[in-house]
């Protein structure tokens, strides 16, 4: 689509091929609007868009592409090899939430799928997931099934919300040592393979589907949240009017997770913040009084654990009690949430 950059924030241009320019006027709007928030992920990311445009033929779509400030090459990477992309380039990294929203404001398709530039679109499950999301209007939102690299399993397309049992289960391990327990594993689902269709509390954002009217009328993403818990913000929204999430498992994508991730000390602060947050915005009061402190107690021991295991087997838990330090010297941050940003 023919596409201004005019009132765009500072710092943001944002480029069309010619050819894509011309073509556009003449076409109908398209069905689909994808949006990839890439971060030095250059290699990624142009196997991301590849395999997109491969397996997605028989709905019409448009993609936005936001770099986040990366130094890798990948803008320019991305606009040699696809120019009918629309390219949106930021002199600075303005995180998952605020990238979406920017692109997400420009779209003109009917849905609006968010994918991941570590993610690969396997036997045409966009095209599933939107067939999937017409025939199911009334769960608003939608995600598929993800997979690692070799083909096994990556759960991490979908979650339950936290609650203070799963929080308790997580602070105390109860969810660690009895992964894919239905009892005291809920935040993962329990032992769902994601081999059914099913209502999810949260869909993440490396495969999220969602009409683009519903989109706007819950001002996409929450700013509050710079990367991770926004689309767990988004879900709980539109649970509040009505709308139950589903995933399917006829739409199947590869996702490697992390990938524009380079500390896995800074990602776990992050996704610590976003909890809080997330008990915050979405708990009533007696519980976010409980909430906090369990959030604390789930960093607590989990370094302390790690500091016992580190004198055990050095070789084997050094780097594990190293990320956990730093997780745990970071305590007063975490614990504070987004706002305090």
């Amino acid at each position: 689509m023919t596409l201004a950059a005019a009132r765009l924030p500072e710092g943001l241009a944002v480029s069309n091929s010619p050819a894509s320019r011309r073509s556009a006027s003449a076409e109908a709007p398209p069905r689909l609007s994808v949006v990839v928030v890439s971060y030095n992920t250059r290699e990624l990311t142009l196997r991301c868009l590849e395999t997109l445009h491969a397996q997605t033929t028989a709905v019409p779509f448009e993609v936005f592409v936001v770099d986040n400030a990366t130094s890798d090459g990948s803008a320019d990477a991305i606009a040699e090899r696809f120019p009918q992309a629309t390219l949106i380039r930021s002199a600075e990294n303005l995180g998952f939430a605020r990238a979406n929203n920017i692109a997400a404001r420009r779209a003109k398709g009917h849905w609006l799928l968010l994918l991941n530039p570590d993610t690969e679109v396997l036997d045409r499950a966009v095209e599933r997931l939107v067939a999937f999301g017409d025939a199911h209007p009334e769960a608003g939102i939608y995600g598929g099934r993800t997979v690692f690299p070799d083909g096994s399993l990556n759960i991490a397309s979908c979650w339950n919300r936290i609650t203070p049992w799963s929080l308790f289960c997580n602070a105390v391990g109860l969810s660690a040592a009895f992964k894919g327990s239905a009892l005291f594993d809920t935040e993962a689902i329990g032992p769902f393979k994601r081999d059914a269709v099913r209502h999810v509390d949260i869909v993440v954002g490396c495969f999220f589907l969602i009409r683009r009217s519903l989109w706007e009328q819950l001002g996409g993403f929450d700013l509050t949240y710079w990367m991770y818990g926004e689309e767990a913000d988004l879900c709980l929204r539109a649970r509040k009017l009505g709308y139950r999430p589903l995933i399917t498992p006829e739409a199947t994508i590869v996702h490697l997770v992390g990938a524009s991730s380079n500390s896995t000390a800074r990602k776990s602060i992050m996704v610590a913040r976003a909890r809080t947050t997330l008990v915050r915005r979405h708990w009533a009061g007696p519980q976010r009084v409980i909430g906090i402190p369990l959030i604390w107690l789930s960093g607590a021991t989990r370094y302390l654990a790690s500091a016992v295991l580190s004198r055990i087997s050095r070789t084997r838990f050094t780097k594990s009690f190293e990320t956990w330090r730093s997780v745990w010297s970071a305590r007063r941050d975490w614990l504070r949430g987004y706002e305090s940003i």
